[in-house]
């Protein structure tokens, strides 16, 4: 049914059992529009070289995930109007009436100089960004990546963690005190930064700290 083009979007994972979402995209027809989904960041460039529509960097992100479909939303509308229809956005009542669903990833994983390394989400204490990598501290280690501040931004869930300076993301339940414009987490200082503070402040006041 993709072959013959009945199929507007398709979401693909990188691994799956007979082949790969690379494979598939070399055999099937260019008459679909692609989205791959993987917890492996090294084939992005293969892919766009086949021409697919976005990459998803698993756990995904709600609004990363609304921003890909829109996209191609936005392409089909161009060709051929009202081919495809994007849902509006969920509201918090929509959450809070919905049955429960499958627990959110609680892992990431990224690439460092010689590895792809798993790292648990619950283990994250603070990330700073860099000029051209971050560095990602855990309660064990320090793990540095070429991933850039906004991706992981987008990658990480909302509600557990915050952007608080252009340099720094932080896991919320790791704070230890807030004084004026600092946070400590595990001994460090953290700077809030005024384009971030009336966020984090508005977060900070809602969870009743």
């Amino acid at each position: 049914m993709v072959q013959a083009g009945g199929i507007d979007l398709v979401f693909l994972d990188i691994q799956m059992p007979d082949l790969t979402g690379i494979q598939f995209l070399k055999i099937a027809s260019g008459k679909s529009n692609y989205i791959l989904t993987t917890a492996y960041s090294q084939y992005a460039l293969e892919s766009y070289d086949l021409n697919v529509s976005d990459y998803l960097l698993k756990p995904i992100a709600f609004d990363r995930f609304y921003k890909a479909v829109e996209k191609v939303h936005n392409q089909l509308l161009k060709s051929e109007p009202a081919a495809v229809v994007v849902p509006e956005p969920p509201t918090i009542q929509t959450f809070m009436a919905a049955p429960a669903q499958q627990q959110v990833q609680d892992f990431i994983f990224v690439k460092t100089e010689h590895k792809i390394q798993k790292i648990e989400l619950d283990d994250i204490l603070y990330i700073e960004g860099l000029k051209d990598y971050i560095s990602i501290f855990t309660k064990s280690e320090r793990v540095i990546t070429l991933q850039n501040m906004k991706k992981m931004e987008e990658t990480l869930p909302k509600g557990e963690f915050i952007r608080v300076h252009k340099s720094y993301i932080i896991s919320l339940d790791k704070i230890e005190s807030i004084e004026r414009s600092r946070i400590s987490i595990a001994s460090k200082i953290i700077p809030i930064g005024d384009t971030y503070r009336d966020e984090f402040f508005k977060l900070i006041d809602g969870k009743n700290i």
